[in-house]
């Protein structure tokens, strides 16, 4: 099949070197589906690669999945996946959306396509926090979830670090806030709820060797991605964002990748509504940014 008859949102992409094949991931409702390919042009599928079993989370109302992840380290698959759940924490505020248990996990297989096992019956991060879309990185040896302290919770939402363990069962110390939601020029205030939104942070190390991070909010134009810079070179930061985006045209929630070439790809969704499609760009990293070159394929 052609991704662009399959409706699907907050798209990953893992690029095996092991298989050359190119596996891409979304949710589906309570679970996590996948198609393959070797061209990034046909796929195969959908595989059903997780269901959310009952009482997953111990005397949680679990909702759904969101923003899935499929990440390959030491010879295992990794998916960090974000769990929505109908479960409300005590403390609620009035006139704003429900304050709901919401966090992202790690589960470890053994193949691309599953299946996957949880380490524990409860989220990854920490439990008292409304946390999305978790992401993988390793610096110097050490691996970290990079992921999003969620507006509903805190209005002005972050971009957040936490270590890992070597196995990626659990989190080591306390988190470190890396920047806001309205930091960046191109962030636009919502106007139902007043808030910034913080969505999709991915890692890219540059051929440059500086450190760039992707990640989605509101724009001008709806749904925007945009770029930012760590100072240090490390993750912690300090974190300069770029004042042109790298995508306006109401997209977002993009993960960058590897074609088996060499070229350096980006995935996001656009538009972003009921009609989302996994669209793929082939990427230019200039050393002091990031680019988009044309579509693929070519329109």
């Amino acid at each position: 099949m052609k991704l662009a008859d399959v409706r699907m949102r907050d798209a990953c992409v893992l690029a095996d070197p092991t298989t050359q094949t190119y596996t891409i991931i979304a949710s589906a409702f309570r679970g996590v589906r996948a198609y393959t390919s070797k061209d990034l042009l046909t796929w195969e599928g959908p595989h059903l690669i997780f269901n959310t079993p009952d009482n997953f989370w111990p005397g949680v109302d679990m909702r759904g999945i969101w923003a899935p992840e499929l990440h390959r380290y030491k010879g295992k698959y990794y998916l960090f996946l974000t769990f929505d759940t109908a479960t409300k924490f005590p403390e609620q505020w009035r006139n704003w959306l429900p304050r709901v248990r919401r966090a992202s996990q790690v589960l470890v297989g053994d193949s691309a396509l599953g299946p996957f096992r949880p380490f524990a019956a409860r989220p990854t991060l920490p439990e008292d926090m409304m946390t999305l879309d978790g992401t993988l990185w390793v610096e110097d040896g050490v691996p970290h979830m990079v992921y999003c302290h969620e507006w509903v919770q805190i209005v002005n939402g972050t971009v957040e670090l936490i270590q890992l363990t070597d196995d990626l069962s659990a989190t080591v110390g306390e988190p470190t806030r890396l920047f806001f939601g309205n930091d960046a020029p191109w962030s636009k205030r919502s106007d139902q709820y007043g808030c910034w939104v913080t969505d999709g942070p991915y890692i890219h190390r540059s051929k440059s060797g500086k450190l760039f991070m992707i990640w989605s909010s509101g724009g001008a134009h709806g749904y925007t991605t945009g770029v930012a810079v760590s100072d240090s070179g490390k993750l912690k930061g300090p974190w300069r964002q770029q004042a042109e985006p790298l995508y306006a045209k109401d997209g977002g929630h993009g993960m960058i990748f590897h074609r088996f070439d060499g070229q350096l790809m980006l995935v996001l969704h656009a538009p972003n509504k009921a009609t989302e499609r996994a669209l793929f760009f082939e990427l230019e990293d200039t050393g002091d940014t990031l680019r988009i070159l044309r579509p693929f394929p070519a329109s």
